[in-house]
């Protein structure tokens, strides 16, 4: 049991001792004859301790560790069940996202479409629409009314046709700036 201990002391002591202390590496000398030192009216008072920790702090800290790791390797469970909690309690809770549009079902996702909101892929689903009078649908508004699309400039009367159709498949809701700005390209290529 002893020989265990004076082993593990020395094995955690070891890698403690060979840490060098950052500066430590400069003799007193050689900080005095640092030039932007000299030419300060003051004299930097001169260092009689040495800059590294002694053997036995650094022995101590070496067992220390020591002592921590083994604790969390007899409590790997423990440690872990605790690690993952934490992480779990800083994640953001995805459950309670806040949806930023209601009516995000007539975006394309049922057989309505708002005609101030929806993309031109969403009237993919109306034979006929897609491009042209989707198009013209997206480049222009924004409606206050499904009927204010039968006043798009450069319409043709088959366009209107096809419009008409589907005209009980429109709806127009108040314009979502996040929404609107996206109609033509909303960067979906499938």
């Amino acid at each position: 049991m002893a020989r265990l201990a004076v082993a593990s002391l020395l094995l955690l002591g070891v890698p403690a001792a060979a840490y060098v202390a950052p500066g430590a590496s400069r003799s007193v000398a050689e900080q005095r004859s640092f030039t932007a030192a000299s030419a300060l009216p003051f004299e930097e008072p001169a260092l009689d301790e040495p800059a590294a920790g002694s053997a036995a702090g650094l022995a101590a800290a070496g067992l220390g560790l020591g002592a921590m790791l083994g604790w969390f390797n007899a409590r790997r469970q423990q440690v872990a069940s605790v690690a993952g909690a934490a992480a779990l309690a800083m994640a953001p809770a995805a459950g309670l996202a806040i949806v930023d549009y209601d009516a995000v079902k007539y975006l394309g996702g049922s057989d309505k479409v708002d005609i101030n909101n929806a993309n031109v892929q969403a009237y993919r689903q109306f034979p006929g629409m897609y491009p042209t009078a989707a198009g013209a649908i997206g480049s222009h508004g924004p409606y206050k009314s499904v009927q204010d699309i039968y006043s798009i400039p450069g319409l043709t009367e088959q366009v209107k046709g096809i419009m008409k159709k589907y005209e009980a498949q429109f709806v127009c809701l108040p314009v979502n700036e996040a929404y609107f700005i996206d109609r033509i390209n909303n960067g979906m290529y499938r």
